[in-house]
C-alpha cells in the first residue's frame, strides 16, 4: 500500500466520510492513474439514491475547487462527472447545468509542473468537452442512450459468465447496500429526499454547536443579579423600618413635654387670677377716693331725712 492511499484511508476515518465518499474520493486520488471503470460504474449506481447521490456530489464539487499541485483531484473529477452524466442519473446533469459556471472557471484553469510541463491543458480541455455536452440536449440524450447499451450487454455478458454456477450463500448475502436502497416507486424517492434534507440539516447544526458555556454563564450571571437585586431590597426595606421606629419614637418622646407645658400654664393662669366673688363685689361698689391718713377726718354720713318729719332746727 502506497503512502498516498494509507493517509487517504486515515483522513476516511477521521473525517468519518460516508462509504459513497470514500468511493469519490479513491476515483479522484492524486495517484498518477485514471479512475477504474468498475468503480465509476458503481458510483453511477449510486447516484439514484438520493442520499448517496448527495454524497457523491458534494465530494465532486470539493475535487474541484482543487488547484495547484493537486490537478488530478480537479481532473480526476472532471471525468468522473463527465462518465455519471452519461451513465448516472438524470440529477447529475440537471444538478451539473445549474452549477455550469464552477466547470466553466476551470477553462482557465493553469499550472505548470517542476519539468515544466503544463498540466492544466488537460483540465482546460476536459472542461470545454462538459460545458459543450451540457449545452447540447440531442448530443447529451444520444450519449446517454449509448452508455445504457452498454451497460446493458456488460450486465449480460457478467450474467451468462455467471451462469453456469450457482450463487453462493455468502454472494447472497453480500448483496450490494446501494440496490437495496434504491427507491422502488416515486413516492419512496420523495421520501429518500426528504430524508437526505432533513439529515443535512442536522449534520449541519451539529457542526456549529454553541459553546457549551454560554448557558452556565447566563444562568450565573442571572442568579448574581437576583442575589444582589434582594440584598438591595433588603437594605431598603431595613432602613425604611428604622426610619419608622425613629418617627414612632419621636412622636412618643414629644408628646408627655407638650401635655406637661399646657399644665403648668394653665396653673400659673389659675394663681394669678382674681377670685370670682371679689371681683364681683369690687365692680358693684361705687368708685371712692383715696383716704388721706394726714388729712382732716372724713364728715359722717347724714342720717336719712324724714319726708314727714319736721324741719331741722
Amino acid at each position: 500500500m502506497s503512502t498516498s492511499s494509507l493517509r487517504r484511508q486515515v483522513k476516511n476515518i477521521v473525517r468519518n466520510y460516508s462509504e459513497a465518499e470514500i468511493k469519490v474520493r479513491e476515483a479522484t486520488s492524486n495517484d498518477p492513474w485514471g479512475p477504474s471503470g468498475s468503480l465509476m460504474c458503481e458510483l453511477a449506481d449510486l447516484t439514484y439514491n438520493v442520499l448517496a447521490f448527495t454524497e457523491i456530489m458534494g465530494m465532486i464539487w470539493r475535487r474541484l475547487n482543487d488547484h495547484g499541485k493537486n490537478w488530478r483531484h480537479v481532473y480526476k473529477a472532471l471525468t468522473l462527472a463527465e462518465y455519471l452524466i452519461k451513465a448516472g442519473s438524470e440529477r447529475v446533469a440537471q444538478q451539473c447545468r445549474e452549477n455550469v459556471y464552477a466547470v466553466h472557471t476551470l477553462k482557465d484553469f493553469q499550472y505548470v509542473d517542476r519539468d515544466g510541463k503544463d498540466q492544466g491543458a488537460n483540465v482546460r480541455e476536459k472542461a470545454k468537452q462538459i460545458v459543450a455536452l451540457l449545452k447540447d440536449e440531442d448530443k447529451l440524450r444520444e450519449e446517454r442512450a449509448q452508455a445504457l447499451k452498454t451497460k446493458e450487454k456488460m450486465a449480460q455478458v457478467a450474467t451468462a459468465t455467471a451462469a453456469p454456477s450457482a450463487p453462493s450463500t455468502s454472494t447472497l448475502r453480500e448483496a450490494p447496500e446501494a440496490a437495496q436502497a434504491w427507491p422502488q416507486s416515486s413516492g419512496e424517492e420523495e421520501l429518500q429526499l426528504q430524508l437526505a434534507l432533513a439529515m443535512s440539516k442536522e449534520e449541519a447544526d451539529q457542526k456549529s454547536p454553541p459553546p457549551p458555556g454560554d448557558d452556565l454563564q447566563m444562568q450565573l450571571a442571572m442568579s448574581l443579579s437576583k442575589e444582589e437585586h434582594d440584598k438591595e431590597e433588603r437594605l431598603r426595606r431595613g432602613d425604611d423600618l428604622r426610619l419608622q421606629m425613629a418617627i414612632e419614637e419621636s412622636q412618643k418622646q414629644n408628646l408627655p413635654l407638650d401635655t406637661a407645658e399646657k399644665t403648668l400654664l394653665m396653673d400659673l393662669a389659675d394663681v394669678f387670677a382674681p377670685a370670682p366673688a371679689a371681683a364681683a363685689a369690687a365692680a358693684a361698689a361705687p368708685a371712692r377716693a383715696p383716704a388721706d391718713p394726714w388729712g382732716p377726718p372724713l364728715p359722717l354720713p347724714l342720717p336719712p331725712s324724714d319726708p314727714w318729719g319736721s324741719p331741722p332746727a
